[in-house]
């Protein structure tokens, strides 16, 4: 699932911005996504408090809900520059397609990684075999030398492993002596971990790098703060083990995102990652020109065929300071 809010908010996110040393706690916001039967995410990056986790730059957790109910997913083909998005589902099932060519089925487990880089266009449909959608939708911030690189899709199921008290499945970057073969432009870190009922564990991570824990079902205890559904937990770079524990009778669910501080400042509007407002006003003409930068998807049946792009703000936006 991509941004599909009619009124997008025009960002401009500081990289390297500085972490407060212990956990910090950032709660997400409901955020709806286009019509009365459309899904409400809960949206934890980028908002104030912080822009990016390494170069996580977008967050959205929504489910579980019930397909008949919501309308499922049916985002029309629409654009993306400067960015690779990353789908990860817990239940349901998504049908991919791009203008790369590529048809694929993303289910739970399974890691969805599209490039945008110069420009790709791609539709979500949610199967009409999947009754229930849950799951994650990320983006990762390509950075300034690579964010004009050619179209490229890899489709990942990374394996169940045990780490005592917990099994994860690692889909981009090395945790626990397993390592992700998907290729990325800076270095990052993806799994999901789903801990026993009382377990605690321990996690040696690298300390270069900052982290987050996306709790999706459960009470966490990350490094002795407690995270409620939602929440994300954010550590600093220095730390080189994460405690997780889970308090709870049932299995509690995870997401760790992590990576190297991302130094770059960028502005992100709609479906776009830039660096100014001018080259988001460039990317949104050449969307609504059916330019070739984006290319064309063959086999969406929805209506509209294209998704038009929102208006856009009525002021230019400003960089803030990093400080």
């Amino acid at each position: 699932m991509s941004n599909t809010e009619t009124v997008p908010v025009e960002l401009t996110c500081p990289g390297g911005a500085p972490g407060t040393g212990g956990v910090e706690v950032l709660s997400a916001r409901e955020v709806p996504l286009g019509g009365p039967r459309a899904m409400t995410v809960w949206r934890t990056l980028p908002q104030r408090k912080r822009s990016l986790i390494g170069a996580w730059c977008f967050a959205d957790h929504y489910g579980p809900t019930t397909v008949d109910r919501s309308g499922g997913m049916d985002v029309p083909p629409h654009p993306h520059t400067g960015l690779q998005t990353a789908t990860w589902l817990f239940a349901g099932e998504v049908e991919h397609r791009d203008s790369l060519g590529t048809h694929a089925i993303v289910r739970p487990g399974e890691l969805n990684l599209m490039t945008g880089g110069h420009g790709i266009c791609h539709s979500e449909v949610s199967t009409t075999g999947a009754t229930t959608l849950h799951g994650v939708q990320l983006w990762i911030a390509l950075p300034d030398a690579h964010r004009h690189t050619t179209r490229a899709f890899h489709h990942h199921t990374p394996p169940s492993i045990d780490i005592g008290g917990a099994t994860a499945r690692v889909f981009l970057g090395s945790l626990a002596d397993e390592t992700s073969p998907v290729p990325t432009f800076t270095p990052l870190l993806g799994a999901e971990i789903v801990l026993d009922p009382q377990a605690s564990i321990t996690l040696a991570v690298d300390p270069t790098h900052e982290h987050g824990v996306l709790v999706d079902t459960g009470t966490v205890v990350l490094t002795g703060t407690g995270l409620a559904r939602a929440d994300l937990g954010y550590l600093a770079p220095g730390t080189a083990t994460l405690v997780l524990e889970n308090p709870g009778g049932q299995p509690a669910r995870v997401l760790l995102l992590g990576g190297a501080p991302f130094d770059e400042d960028i502005v992100m509007w709609w479906n776009f990652v830039a660096r100014s407002h001018d080259e988001v006003v460039a990317f949104r003409e050449a969307w609504e020109r059916e330019s070739d930068q984006f290319g064309r998807i063959d086999g969406y049946t929805g209506t509209p065929q294209r998704l038009p792009a929102p208006a856009l703000p009525n002021a230019r936006i400003t960089p803030r300071s990093r400080t």
